[in-house]
């Protein structure tokens, strides 16, 4: 099993969903805490490092627990069957020797980080093991996924914010109100992209008795829910817009119309998934950008 065939199972593309918005709480929590954190203090300072990393852990660990625990499922479904535990091109000692390594890199990461970040590691941890399950029984599931990346901009800003507050930075709610609606954004946005990524297995959802949104609704529902969902997460991000200027919000309001144009527009796409999925990715990275074109000072030295 060389690095490859890791980076495929963990489908290491997709951490490019959650990245930016891992940056983006990080640089909240450095502007949020300039005053009172030491003066020659940057945004590239070496916690962002350990943060990367223990993103890393976190999305390894859930794609690695969703394929052990969804291996049967991925068996009786053919667009899932050439998976590596269901192919054997992956044994389960090695699945699971890898989310061993995926859950220590965490945990080792938020140690080097604070008391804080290592004590609350176990809320991601614990959402990964229920997420696969909840499909099992809810269309809710997808709402679950989106919480689960969520906690991306959170944790992110929970790892630097500790540092200055301990336990009064969630005590105190200075997560509230912009880290509280830039995660819920994040949720919504992720649930959006997921009921739309079910629709490749409608069929097979319904003959397997899993609970997806598509499954269970209409087409005309799931579009229409997935253009409501898109309306929730920009009014989430208008509402928290970490800046003073109009940035932000005008790249928000760009994404979402290009997200409702792909939705609404899915019968007349060639590939509707890969277009989907490429909006989607470049939503987090257009408002990261925002943020940091904005005023590079803001996340420089100063």
């Amino acid at each position: 099993m060389g690095v490859r065939e890791v980076l495929e199972f963990v489908k290491v593309e997709h951490t490019l969903f959650s990245l930016p918005f891992v940056l983006i709480g990080y640089i909240h929590a450095h502007n949020q805490f300039l005053d009172e954190l030491p003066s020659d203090s940057t945004w590239m300072s070496f916690d962002i490092v350990w943060i990367l990393i223990a993103a890393v852990g976190a999305r390894g660990l859930a794609m690695t627990l969703n394929r052990i625990i969804d291996r049967d499922i991925d068996a009786q479904n053919p667009r899932t069957e050439s998976r590596h535990l269901v192919s054997g091109s992956m044994s389960m000692r090695t699945a699971w020797i890898l989310a061993t390594v995926f859950l220590i890199v965490l945990l080792f990461s938020a140690w080097l980080l604070n008391e804080v970040a290592l004590m609350m590691a176990w809320l991601p941890v614990l959402a990964f093991v229920i997420y696969p399950y909840t499909k099992r029984y809810t269309w809710g599931c997808h709402l679950w996924l989106g919480l689960c990346l969520g906690l991306a901009p959170a944790g992110a800003w929970l790892a630097l914010s500790a540092d200055v507050h301990q336990w009064d930075a969630i005590l105190d709610s200075h997560w509230y109100p912009t880290i509280f609606f830039i995660s819920l954004g994040v949720a919504l946005w992720i649930t959006a992209f997921d009921i739309n990524y079910a629709r490749m297995d409608v069929e097979s959802d319904r003959q397997l008795g899993i609970h997806s949104f598509p499954a269970r609704f209409s087409e005309q529902a799931t579009t229409r829910t997935s253009v409501q969902l898109t309306l929730l997460w920009f009014a989430c991000f208008a509402i928290a817009n970490p800046m003073d200027e109009v940035y932000f919000l005008a790249a928000a309001g760009i994404m979402a119309i290009a997200n409702i144009a792909v939705i609404v527009t899915k019968e007349r796409l060639a590939d509707f998934q890969t277009t989907l999925f490429r909006v989607s990715m470049l939503t987090g990275w257009v408002l990261l950008a925002a943020i940091i074109m904005h005023d590079p000072n803001t996340v420089g030295t100063q």
